[in-house]
């Protein structure tokens, strides 16, 4: 395949001052869980996308002092040559595949906690740091000197340590950003008030960092066009204008992070072309931002319509490393696009290597030497039988056929993809639907899997197929017991017609009203039900056992949309309250805390606590003396969409590894 002449744009080669990327495809610094904690996965994980076609490769934000130690968050660090030794050995393993190595250096501020450290916090002013009760310490020209000289100590490590491109970074409210907002930086001196003062420490690093890299590294900058009140975007136009001079590269952005790392259930492709659309034409130098860019031709687009120089990416680089080399060769249908989901964005936040709900790979290219492309051909060419295309079986199969195995796949139903297929028809999950897509139309070329849908299995059409080995990922169904989170027990009176799953209302039912929707799930299905059931005109409440709603999805920038969302739809929003009893036209609930209980109108519950495995064939098949079997997914444990995946895809990356063989590395300290 080849590619189609009109793509030819995004394979020129970019000068950014002193080095030329190879291509306009640009992986921005992201967050990846790694750090400095995991740096041979950060490597091999990095080095994928270079491999893959990504001409610039950059690191996280990368920390150039212990004084900014954002700890439990991971983050990369330049603090001494050790450090130097590590990022030396990615830039270098970018540079193997012809792409450019980037660093963003990084200062927290206010932003961070030092809670490793214990050093303080050097901000503006003395104010609140980021979740912990104590403050910043206050800079004055000493912290001001002090600051200056680590920075072009951390721009020479970078250096050191192969760098093409080296950002100065005042965005995402960090120390830089901190000094440019009017509202942060309050300070009297020659580093506040007017935009001159406070944009002072940032014109003078970018100096200084100009003076140290001469035409050694190009100097970027990532920046916010307004201020993070969204104001001022005539001031921030100055301010860009000002620095251009000294600066190689704009990577450009919004103070709104939720919209800039937008969900796909609130945040489209593209979001943010309005908002930087000048500053290409303003600077005259290129540019860069992001738009969880997943279409080739909304790429074209941006280029040839001069809003950007360079599609920058993030979330698209992790769900397919490989997007630029099949846009390449034509190969469109290939391309694993991101669903929006931000799963990647939450295991960082947890503090563990990022995972990614389309390439089950991410993050396990050292650990686990899985690649997101080539796979090791299997042992056995015995067939295997899955039963079940949801998210586990459809990505079981798939793996199982690209090592080589062949493979059987029944469905019960007509439509393949399980839980997927069920999810994508409620409001704002639709893109979650690339999940089926792309698995079902990789198996669809594969002439060693046989796909046979309205086929439900039993025990003895399993034992009867002739397959060597029997994969059971028949999902799970959610309880209507009240059994979960804050009840490990079963709620007798909730066995009522009147309570319905997100099952049910994913087939169609619907409660009478007034609904309640009991959220101890704590993602996003009570609150998706939720507002669907306000939007089609019943008075819904939305009862959770956490103190707001759908927490989890704060790790995923979605939990203050979401809130937001329900309040505008009317939905009354009751926290820290569990179910007690469901009892005449009422649903008693009980405090959190108190254990006081209150009684609310209820003329339908709708109750999304726990899901229950479908194992029954798994047990009635496991203990056969012909037969190998597993399970995986959901029927196996119930998770996450993303979790399904990854244990399909586990599972066929080992079915033919003896225990001794299945080696997971780890990266940690062991001492002499």
């Amino acid at each position: 395949m080849t590619m189609d002449p009109r793509f030819a744009i995004l394979f020129e080669p970019v000068r950014i001052g002193p080095v030329t990327a190879p291509n306009r495809f640009y992986q921005v610094p992201h967050c990846t869980g790694m750090g400095y904690s995991y740096p041979q996965t950060l490597v091999a994980m990095r080095e994928i996308k270079a491999e893959g076609g990504w001409g610039v490769v950059n690191t996280e934000y990368c920390s150039i002092h212990p004084s900014s130690d954002d700890l439990p968050a991971p983050f990369c660090s330049l603090w001494d040559e050790g450090d130097v030794r590590n990022l030396a050995a990615m830039s270098e393993r970018v540079h193997r595949h012809g792409a450019l190595a980037g660093v963003e250096l990084w200062y927290g501020g206010q932003r961070t906690t030092n809670h490793h450290s214990r050093l303080p916090v050097l901000a503006p002013g003395s104010m609140p740091v980021t979740a912990a009760p104590w403050q910043s310490q206050k800079m004055d020209a000493a912290d001001f000197r002090a600051y200056r000289q680590w920075h072009a100590a951390a721009v020479r490590r970078a250096l050191q340590a192969g760098f093409d491109i080296i950002y100065v970074y005042a965005a995402h409210t960090y120390l830089l950003a901190q000094f440019l907002d009017p509202r942060v930086n309050r300070r009297a001196d020659d580093h506040g008030g007017i935009l001159e003062n406070r944009s002072r420490l940032y014109r003078e690093v970018i100096a200084e960092t100009r003076d140290i890299l001469k035409d050694k590294a190009a100097l970027a900058t990532r920046i916010e066009v307004t201020d993070e009140d969204e104001t001022g975007a005539e001031h921030r136009a100055t301010l860009l204008k000002q620095v251009a001079p000294d600066i190689d590269l704009f990577d450009v952005t919004i103070p709104d992070y939720s919209r800039e790392m937008g969900p796909s259930r609130f945040i489209k492709e593209a979001a943010l072309e309005a908002d930087i659309e000048h500053v290409r034409k303003l600077t005259g130098k290129p540019v860069v931002s992001v738009g969880r860019f997943t279409s080739p031709e909304t790429m074209l687009a941006q280029v040839k319509r001069g809003v950007l120089d360079l599609v920058g990416a993030a979330r698209p680089s992790i769900a397919d490393p490989f997007l630029p080399n099949k846009i390449r060769e034509g190969r469109f249908d290939d391309i694993r696009e991101c669903i929006g989901c931000n799963i990647c964005y939450a295991n960082d936040a947890l503090g563990v290597p990022i995972r990614c709900t389309q390439n089950p790979s991410m993050g396990e290219e050292w650990r686990r030497g899985w690649h997101p492309e080539r796979m090791r051909p299997a042992r056995t060419k015995d067939t295997v039988l899955v039963v079940g295309a949801g998210p586990a079986g459809l990505d079981a199969a798939l793996t199982l056929g690209r090592r080589g195995v062949p493979v059987i796949l029944t469905e019960a139903s007509r439509d393949l993809g399980g839980r997927v297929t069920r999810e994508t028809r409620l409001p704002s999950l639709g893109e979650w639907v690339r999940v089926r897509d792309w698995r079902a139309h990789q198996i669809s070329k594969m002439e060693n899997i046989s796909v046979y849908r309205e086929s439900p299995m039993t025990a003895d059409d399993v034992r009867e197929s002739g397959a060597a080995h029997a994969v059971i990922a028949t999902g799970a169904t959610w309880r209507r017991n009240g059994l979960g989170r804050s009840s490990p027990v079963a709620i007798p009176s909730l066995d009522d017609p009147r309570t319905l799953t997100p099952d049910d209302i994913m087939a169609g039912k619907r409660p009478q009203g007034p609904v309640v929707v009991f959220d101890d799930d704590h993602y996003y299905m009570a609150s998706v039900i939720a507002l669907m059931l306000a939007t089609e005109g019943l008075p819904v409440t939305y009862v959770t056992s956490d103190g707001v709603a759908a927490s989890f999805s704060s790790h995923t920038v979605e939990q203050a949309r979401t809130q937001a969302q329900l309040i505008s739809a009317g939905v009354k929003i009751i926290v820290t309250h569990v179910i007690s009893g469901y009892t005449g036209d009422h649903l008693e609930i009980a405090c959190g805390f108190s254990g006081n209980v209150t009684a609310l109108p209820c003329g339908g519950l709708v109750a999304v606590t726990s899901r229950e495995p479908n194992d029954a064939l798994w047990h009635e098949l496991k203990d056969s003396p012909t037969l190998r079997v597993s399970r995986i997914g959901d029927c196996k444990a119930p998770g996450i969409i993303a979790q399904a995946v990854y244990d399909g895809h586990r599972f066929a990356q080992e079915f033919d590894l003896g225990e001794e063989e299945n080696v997971v590395r780890r990266e940690r300290v062991v001492l002499a």
